[in-house]
């Protein structure tokens, strides 16, 4: 029996691992460990204190949990690799579950739990339809055109108007604020309008569209916003990972549709 016959043998962890260390750039490994170990020295310098009788430490570890599922999941969209949204169902979990821990940001809660959980479901689906003809692993991705860009800034506002003045009839009986009632009202429409570009933002990735960068850059500068207001400094260390990779992203995905000249008219 000749050696192409033979059934191929199956990799050892080690060498699994390997092909994984191997998959990423030095600069996104760098970038990866380099997010990582700030937020980790920064938990330490700057330990939470409890919220709502929940004790601190379990607050700084689902902060350090959703720091670290969120810079794995920016790597792997700005890789176009269809697995980001595995790790993003993770990300839902923990964002949650900061959420009900908080009692805060509740627009942010719903859209999370009725709508971001199930895009990454269909996402990954769809993705898995459109891979790249000579890169498998990577997925085909496209531009958005004109007209809908306008669409959905008008949905956006109407989101952020419509929305946020119902966040602010809720008692959110959150010790988070110390009791500044205007402060809670600022970030009741932040988070809405938060909400409504993470909702075009995921519309965006399902679609393969490159502009999902641009509404993820928006969202990131809201949520940075909120997280100074809200005084959770730790988080802003994400928010400086995702700023430099949005940029990354940008760029790689500009460079892949520049390059791969045919036009992509399908609906999903």
């Amino acid at each position: 029996m000749s050696e192409s016959s033979e059934p191929q043998r199956k990799k050892s962890l080690s060498q699994k691992l390997k092909d994984l260390w191997s998959y990423f750039t030095t600069y996104e490994k760098t970038w990866f460990f380099s997010i990582l170990v700030l937020a980790i020295v920064f938990a330490i310098l700057f330990p939470e204190e409890d919220i709502n009788g929940v004790n601190g430490k379990l607050i700084l570890a689902l902060y350090l949990a959703d720091i670290f599922l969120n810079v794995l999941c920016e790597l792997l969209i700005s890789k176009q690799s269809k697995w980001n949204f595995i790790v993003s169902l993770f990300v839902e979990i923990t964002e949650i579950l900061i959420c009900v821990v908080l009692a805060y940001r509740f627009a942010t809660m719903a859209s999370t739990l009725f709508f971001w959980i199930p895009i990454d479901i269909i996402s990954f689906i769809n993705w898995s339809k459109h891979p790249d003809k000579k890169e498998e692993e990577l997925t085909k991705v496209r531009k958005l055109s004109g007209w809908a860009e306008v669409a959905v800034i008008a949905g956006i506002v109407v989101w952020t108007i419509g929305v946020g003045y119902l966040l602010t009839l809720i008692d959110m009986g959150t010790e988070l604020f110390n009791g500044n009632r205007t402060l809670e009202v600022i970030v009741c429409y932040l988070d809405a309008c938060a909400s409504a570009v993470g909702i075009a933002n995921g519309v965006f990735i399902l679609l393969r569209f490159r502009e999902q960068w641009i509404a993820w850059y928006i969202c990131t500068l809201l949520e940075t916003a909120i997280n100074i207001l809200s005084g959770q400094y730790i988080l802003l260390i994400l928010k400086a990972g995702y700023l430099t990779n949005t940029t990354y992203g940008y760029i790689k995905w500009t460079k892949y549709i520049k390059s791969h000249n045919e036009k992509d008219t399908s609906l999903l």
